[in-house]
C-alpha cells in the first residue's frame, strides 16, 4: 500500500494542533489527528530519561496504528515529541517536530522546524522559520465591503509586556485620525487588561468582538480576509504570524512598554519588518523531503 498519510500527534491545545495542520495543508499532505493524554509530572520527566537512553516505549497507553498507512509523524509541543520519536520508530516513518524540543535530543528528528525568534540552534536537521506555521480560514462573519478597511487586534498582558490604557489610547487616536473614512473592526483576547475594554468603549467601531464579553467567536481570520489595514500588538506572535502568511494587507504592529527589549516577542517583530509582501512558507518547507 501507498503510504501517503501523515500522523499528527496532538496535546490538545490548538495552538499547537493549527500549526501542525498548517504544516500539512501547506505541503498538500493528507493526515489524521492522534490526541494524547498528557502524562503526569513523574512519566514527563521519566520521557527525558527514556529520550537520553534512545528507548521508545508506549508511554500514553495509545492503541496500537496499523502500519504502512503513514509515511511520517508531525507534531507541536513539549507532552508530544516522545511520542513522536516513539511512532516514527515503530512505524518506520520520518519524525517531525514543530517548535524546538527542548529537552529531547534533537538528533533522532529528521527535521524541526523551528523558529528564528526562539534562538534556535545550528543543526543539519533543523530549518528555522520567520513565522509561526499558520494557515487562514475565515468564517464570513463580516461581509466584504467597497470601502476600505481596518482591523485592529489587541492580545494583552504577559510575561514581558504590560498593556497600559495610555499607550492603547495613542494608538488608537492615531488610527481614527489617520483612517477617518475606513471601516474599523476590533477585536481583543482573554489576557486584555479589563481597563482595555473600558477604553474601547469610547470608540465606535463597525464590528468588534470583546473577549471578556464573547470568548466564543474568533473574527480574526475574518479580519485577516479582507481588512487593507490591520494593526496587531507585539504580544500576539502567533496574529503577526497569520496576518504576515495570510494577508496582503499593510501590517502595522502595536508595540508596548518593556523592559527587556531583545526578546522573541521583538524578534519577531523585527522579522516581520524585513519581510516585503506576503510571505512564502514553501521556501522552507520544500527543504522537508517526505
Amino acid at each position: 500500500m501507498n503510504k501517503k498519510k501523515v500522523l499528527i500527534i496532538s496535546d490538545g491545545k490548538i495552538g499547537h494542533l493549527n500549526q501542525s495542520i498548517a504544516f500539512c495543508k501547506l505541503k498538500n499532505l493528507s493526515y489524521d489527528i492522534l490526541e494524547i493524554k498528557k502524562l503526569n509530572k513523574t512519566k514527563k520527566i521519566f520521557s527525558y530519561i527514556l529520550d537520553f537512553f534512545n528507548i521508545y516505549i508506549n508511554l500514553f497507553s495509545i492503541s496500537k496504528i496499523e502500519k504502512n498507512i503513514y509515511k511520517a509523524v508531525v507534531s507541536t509541543g513539549s507532552w508530544t515529541y516522545y511520542s513522536n520519536k516513539y511512532f516514527a520508530q515503530i512505524l518506520n516513518i520520518k519524525s517531525i517536530a514543530i517548535m524546538i524540543p527542548r529537552g529531547f535530543r534533537y538528533s533522532d528528528f529528521d527535521y524541526i522546524l523551528a523558529l528564528e525568534h526562539d534562538s534556535s540552534p545550528e543543526k543539519k536537521n533543523i530549518i528555522k522559520l520567520p513565522l509561526n506555521l499558520s494557515i487562514n480560514t475565515p468564517k464570513g462573519l463580516i461581509k466584504r465591503s467597497d470601502k476600505k478597511s481596518l482591523g485592529i487586534v489587541l492580545g494583552g498582558n504577559n510575561t514581558i509586556f504590560n498593556m497600559e490604557v495610555n499607550e492603547i489610547k495613542i494608538s488608537l487616536d492615531n488610527i481614527f485620525k489617520k483612517y477617518p473614512n475606513y471601516l474599523k473592526y476590533v477585536t481583543t483576547s482573554r489576557r486584555t487588561p479589563l481597563e482595555i475594554d473600558k477604553l474601547l468603549e469610547n470608540y465606535k467601531f463597525d464590528y468588534e468582538v470583546i473577549y471578556s464579553k464573547n470568548s466564543s467567536i474568533n473574527p480574526i481570520p475574518d479580519f485577516i480576509e479582507i481588512c487593507d489595514e490591520l494593526f496587531i500588538s507585539i504580544d500576539s506572535t502567533s496574529m503577526l504570524s497569520e496576518a504576515k502568511a495570510n494577508s496582503n494587507a499593510n501590517l502595522h504592529i502595536i508595540y508596548l512598554q518593556s523592559e527587556k527589549k531583545n526578546t522573541k516577542f521583538h524578534r519577531l517583530a523585527k522579522n516581520i519588518l524585513n519581510i516585503k509582501g506576503r510571505f512564502d512558507y514553501m521556501i522552507y518547507l520544500n527543504k522537508v523531503n517526505i
